[in-house]
């Protein structure tokens, strides 16, 4: 990405009234940022669910010298940043609809073909709660999977220690940007979380901390893995906001069981009692219900596919944007093809009766 292409981006993420939706609905139109600022206003206008209210800062320079000034700081201090239809966007995360069109990140990890697991849970973490989380992720270990979750007090922090005692990845989803660290205690954990791993957030180095940012935040947490488990939680509770998250995403909810007096289990009882998450009580019941194995992702059997089918140039963009992608959704399939939604639908219904695609839960599709 050039930074002409980056600088246009961050002006875009930048603008108010402007969504990580409808932005990713501009750039689809436009083909690039750069391009999306050089459009007419009756161009914009044209773009179905863009009126005059959403772009009306849209030529603010304003926002071109904010963003500026945050291409200066990622490039001072050796920020990373991922691009939502790049390669190096993490891969499930970029299924999401809401997903951030850039991320930023920092320390040393690689997301690969890695099985990933988001634990979450309360501040306010019992003995019971922290040993349960040490002793999951210790027996993981073979399995080798990345360990994400939000670098804050209780369940949180244990599950960061745990993967780096246990030689595993970890990321932190911040809240703020990457040049603060929350909560100010933990930045003793910093170092230690980037040598084995590292943080993400979708929030600029100019963005003041604020508990509403958690709610956002907590989108990145559910969307990076195919699972996310909840340890402990009242009633209400961050931890539960991410489960309901990783929910609505068609991501696996797991949840640990306790007594029905005991406080810090009420969120996770009533997540299985709600059918939201599968109760577990070990890690063996975690690899079980995830179908996870050691050395490699699951893999799903697959039927095989028609030779010597003639392909028009449309439907082979989509199956060359679905090889890039592997599993994605409609709107990231439209976007890395360069055609618009409808025909997208229309060339996958044809793809599919072919046996080129096959059709995955949470109206997902990958190549055969």
């Amino acid at each position: 990405m050039t930074d002409t292409e980056l600088l246009s981006l961050l002006r875009l993420q930048r603008l108010p009234d402007i969504g990580d939706i409808s932005a990713k609905k501009l750039l689809r139109k436009f083909g690039s940022a750069e391009a999306l600022f050089q459009t007419k206003k009756r161009d914009l206008l044209s773009i179905d669910g863009i009126g005059a209210y959403r772009i009306k800062h849209f030529y603010d320079v304003k926002f071109l010298e904010e963003a500026k000034r945050e291409l200066d700081f990622i490039k001072k201090n050796g920020i990373g940043v991922s691009f939502f239809a790049g390669d190096s966007y993490p891969e499930l995360l970029k299924q999401c609809i809401d997903a951030p069109i850039l991320l930023f990140h920092r320390g040393n990890f690689n997301l690969q073909n890695r099985l990933m697991l988001s634990i979450v849970g309360t501040r306010k973490a019992t003995n019971r709660g922290k040993y349960f989380c040490e002793e999951l992720i210790r027996k993981l270990r073979p399995l080798n999977p990345v360990i994400v979750s939000g670098f804050a007090y209780g369940i949180d922090i244990a599950a960061h220690k745990a993967a780096i005692e246990n030689n595993l990845q970890t990321l932190g989803c911040m809240a703020q940007g990457l040049n603060q660290i929350y909560p100010k205690q933990h930045a003793k954990y910093r170092e230690p979380v980037e040598d084995y791993g590292g943080f993400f957030t979708d929030f600029w180095s100019q963005s003041d901390f604020d508990r509403k940012n958690f709610l956002k935040r907590n989108r990145i947490i559910a969307g990076m893995s195919e699972a996310t488990l909840v340890i402990e939680s009242d009633s209400k509770g961050g931890a539960l906001v991410t489960a309901d998250i990783a929910h609505s995403y068609n991501r696996e909810v797991l949840a640990v069981p306790g007594r029905p007096s005991d406080k810090m289990s009420r969120g996770c009882n009533n997540l299985i009692k709600t059918q939201k998450a599968q109760a577990i009580t070990s890690a063996e019941d975690l690899i079980y219900f995830l179908d996870w194995t050691v050395g490699k992702e699951k893999k799903a059997s697959r039927p095989q596919p028609r030779l010597f089918v003639d392909l028009s140039s449309e439907e082979q963009a989509i199956i060359d944007a679905l090889k890039a992608l592997g599993k994605a959704e409609l709107d990231a399939i439209a976007f890395a093809s360069e055609l618009p939604s409808h025909k997208v639908a229309s060339h996958l219904l044809n793809l599919e009766l072919h046996n080129l695609i096959r059709t995955l839960p949470g109206k997902q599709y990958e190549a055969i």
